[in-house]
């Protein structure tokens, strides 16, 4: 079989940047396939792709892997912010929460104004030794899938999604906005602003 279809989140390249990773959002196996060469329509579709958007994808192996055709179910977004600094506290406090109670991990809802939920803050303790959990986010080692599957099943989709390595902090940070265009996930962009921002992501 020549040709093979299947649903993807898509992340940018670590290895070239013309390419993309393609994560199988069931297995987490991954495709890397080139984003320059097409033609017509499906030249504008690939062109269009942001990292985090979640696609139904056939994949052509004969010369390959490339697209065959290429369609966004959600425009989810993700964005990895490295050496933030003016972590909110919010999220100082999800992980001062999980130091108390000897955990790696914790999360917390995030609130509006008016109470209402508008987000999911996690925090991971940074890893000893080799392992860099910020590039495994970054780069597809350590799927994101799971975090924003449970945050669909309270909210509908597209959100906005933010992995920040702070510079003086113990620990990773994901933020997940349930509105990725509204206050929280604006908030977020314009404090990190500054940083080393890219949208190589989810």
């Amino acid at each position: 079989m020549q040709t093979t279809a299947g649903t993807y989140r898509v992340l940018r390249s670590p290895r070239d940047p013309d390419e993309l990773l393609l994560l199988d959002v069931e297995s987490q196996d991954p495709t890397y396939v080139p984003s320059t060469g097409y033609e017509g329509d499906l030249a504008a579709r690939v062109a269009e792709l942001e990292p985090g958007n979640r696609v139904a994808a056939e994949i052509d192996w004969a010369d390959g892997p490339r697209f065959a055709a290429v369609t966004v179910e959600t425009e989810t977004t993700v964005e990895f912010v490295d050496g933030a600094t003016g972590i909110f506290e919010a999220a100082r406090e999800t992980w001062d929460e999980a130091r108390r109670e000897g955990q790696a991990m914790n999360s917390r809802v995030t609130r509006d104004t008016d109470g209402e939920p508008n987000g999911v803050v996690y925090t991971f303790a940074k890893q000893s030794g080799e392992r860099d959990l910020f590039a495994e986010f970054r780069d597809g080692i350590t799927p994101l899938e799971p975090l924003v599957d449970r945050l669909a099943e309270g909210a509908e989709p597209p959100f906005a999604g933010f992995v920040i390595r702070p510079a003086d902090e113990p620990f990773v940070l994901v933020a997940l906005a349930i509105d990725r265009a509204g206050p929280l996930a604006e908030t977020i962009r314009e404090t990190y602003a500054g940083a080393a921002r890219t949208t190589h992501g989810l």
